[in-house]
């Protein structure tokens, strides 16, 4: 096992338990303990995670893993979540986008999609979608595309999620407005709203959905009934929630009776 796939399960073991053992780690992995230690010892010096005797433990409220390490969890749902907001956005409108790795599926998907960047897209040189995003890494995969126009805010970035945070991003976004705002959420909660884990990117977050005529959430099914650090917003902004088969009937329904449109993919 190579140590970049290690390092992905240790993290997904903190990050569905708390905490990871030496001893249990290094039997599940089949590699010595020693290997472990030292792959511990390295995660620790990225602050992906705290070391303590014998193992470790996550950081904070509620755990963060760098977006490198969370673009394989639940990926084929997030691409069929990606697809079908895509179909959301029509030709011309002004999309804002948030950061994260089902966001990034729904740039993606809009960059393929024929009527956007196909031969015929582009009439009189005018762009066939206009992106705002705070995200690095979605704003290098769509500025190669000449028919959309890319619009990225100011800001500092964070490495864990590559999101642009802080005045410079607010300052930008006060000037705009948007047709759609596609959140992506670490959490959301039926009574209490959406949530991300930097009170920085709700900040941002909450700014492009305020700025929108309309607002959709793309979450795969394991973020809904869950809460993290930072609110982003209400129910009360948001009319589509785009998640996976999953999502339980209750969790639906009650989505339904707070005024949330719910696509299941």
């Amino acid at each position: 096992m190579s140590r970049d796939a290690r390092w992905d399960a240790l993290l997904e073991l903190v990050g569905k338990h708390g905490r990871v053992d030496v001893e249990e780690a290094a039997t599940t992995l089949d590699v010595s303990a020693a290997t472990i230690r030292r792959d511990l010892d390295q995660l620790a010096e990225q602050h992906l995670l705290t070391r303590t005797r014998g193992g470790a433990v996550a950081h904070g409220v509620s755990y963060e893993l760098a977006l490198r390490y969370k673009t394989g969890r639940h990926a084929p749902e997030k691409q069929a979540i990606g697809r079908a907001v895509s179909g959301l956005v029509a030709v011309g409108e002004v999309v804002g986008l948030t950061g994260g790795t089902t966001v990034t599926e729904v740039a993606r998907a809009l960059a393929m999609r024929p009527d956007i960047v196909g031969e015929t897209a582009v009439a009189g040189g005018q762009p066939t979608l206009t992106v705002v995003t705070n995200a690095l890494n979605i704003a290098s995969e769509l500025a190669i595309r000449p028919q959309i126009k890319m619009v990225v805010t100011g800001g500092v970035a964070r490495p864990q999620s590559y999101e642009l945070t802080g005045p410079l991003a607010v300052g930008v976004m006060n000037e705009i407005t948007l047709d759609v705002a596609v959140l992506g959420v670490n959490a959301i909660d039926i009574e209490r709203g959406a949530y991300v884990h930097h009170e920085g990117e709700a900040s941002v977050n909450r700014l492009l959905a305020e700025r929108a005529q309309r607002v959709v959430v793309a979450a795969d099914s394991s973020k809904i009934g869950k809460r993290a650090f930072a609110r982003v917003c209400d129910l009360g902004l948001v009319d589509v929630l785009v998640t996976d088969s999953h999502i339980g009937a209750e969790a639906r329904d009650r989505f339904g009776e707070a005024g949330v449109q719910v696509i299941t993919v």
